[in-house]
């Protein structure tokens, strides 16, 4: 598992996105999140393109480490739907967990649906602007 802390531990409804960020817990944050059972933790892909160069990052370990099947991820590919990377797809398929791709917004709005119902879940969220 990766050594840094969670930002928040826990989960929290998604307040707002946008503007380069997510406003949750009575807090702002700029940039990406990964949301995990533990916590909700800053991620350092600025962009969908940024994704595509490295499909296999690290810190996408942490779904693996935390999401045991059947479990799924969704993932906020920013202002548009778009397709995650082979290797992405493929490391995830490996370990029995589902990629749910989709446009940011609606993957906030999603995660909160799945939050609400108490659902086992991860999510990769790219900020917008």
């Amino acid at each position: 598992m990766l050594e840094a802390q969670p930002y928040l531990p826990g989960r929290a409804p998604i307040d707002a996105y946008g503007n380069g960020g997510f406003r949750f817990a009575d807090m702002s944050h700029r940039g990406s999140l990964l949301i995990v059972p533990s916590g909700v933790y800053a991620w350092d892909v600025a962009d969908f393109d940024a994704l595509i160069a490295n499909p296999r990052a690290p810190s996408l370990a942490r779904f693996l480490d935390e999401l045991k099947p059947p479990a799924f991820v969704l993932l906020g590919t920013g202002v548009e739907h778009k397709m995650p990377p082979k290797p992405m797809a493929d490391l995830f398929m490996a370990a029995g967990i589902a990629l749910e791709p989709m446009a940011t917004g609606a993957a906030a709005r999603t995660y909160n649906v799945l939050l609400a119902e108490g659902r086992t879940f991860g999510a990769a969220l790219i900020a917008v602007d």
